[in-house]
């Protein structure tokens, strides 16, 4: 439940992010998801959206922003993978002048341990997580490839998934924060029925493992 100092801070940074996008357009959207795919505190919920409502109203293009914020995740995404890569222990050491929780990053640690490349798919749709997941792919060495492949994938479901709501919500598009952690347990959900159909349709072709 958000109390009521969340809820000012929430509309808060809403209200920069789409003060922002509104002075310098596809270049802050995309500008905002960097930083949003890196250690900082810029939620994908908030800049997103209001993009998608930009599209509505004919300032922007839809599928344009929807690229746009998916090419910015992968930089982002990709310097995270260089910090992870060359300079982790420098995040450990100064993490609270970026604002970062070091058991956020600790976490971001053991998921990627856990469920290994596919993580960073994954990771695109669980808050904090996908904020810091690039810099432990990076510490492991993950292919980079498959990260940049991973990373477009999910990114790109994640923001058109955002954007669109934005599109249909039109000036309510801020509701999003408030049911923001509902949305990611939906397409979580909906992630986990088609994994666990495809198991399904395989095991019913390959009974025997054959």
């Amino acid at each position: 439940k958000i109390t009521n100092g969340q809820e000012k801070m929430i509309e808060v940074l809403f209200n920069i992010i789409s003060s922002f996008i509104d002075s310098v357009g596809y270049l802050g959207i995309f500008l905002l998801m960097v930083l949003e795919s890196m250690i900082f505190p810029v939620p994908s919920e908030a800049v997103m959206p209001f993009a998608g409502y930009g599209a509505a109203t004919g300032r922007f293009d839809f599928w344009l922003v929807v690229f746009i914020g998916s090419f910015g995740t992968i930089i982002g995404s990709l310097i995270s993978y260089w910090i992870g890569l060359k300079g982790e222990h420098m995040i450990r050491k100064y993490h609270k002048f970026f604002l970062l929780n070091e058991h956020h990053l600790n976490s971001a640690y053991d998921f990627f341990k856990k469920y290994g490349n596919s993580t960073i798919f994954i990771s695109r749709f669980i808050p904090v997580v996908r904020h810091l997941i690039s810099i432990p792919a990076g510490a492991g060495r993950m292919k980079l490839s498959k990260f940049v492949l991973f990373t477009f994938l999910g990114g790109f479901m994640w923001n058109f998934i955002l954007t669109y709501f934005g599109y249909k919500l039109g000036e309510n598009y801020s509701i999003i924060s408030k049911y923001s952690s509902i949305l990611d347990l939906v397409v979580l959900t909906i992630m986990a029925l088609v994994i666990i159909y495809i198991a399904y349709k395989n095991i019913r072709k390959h009974p025997s493992g054959k």
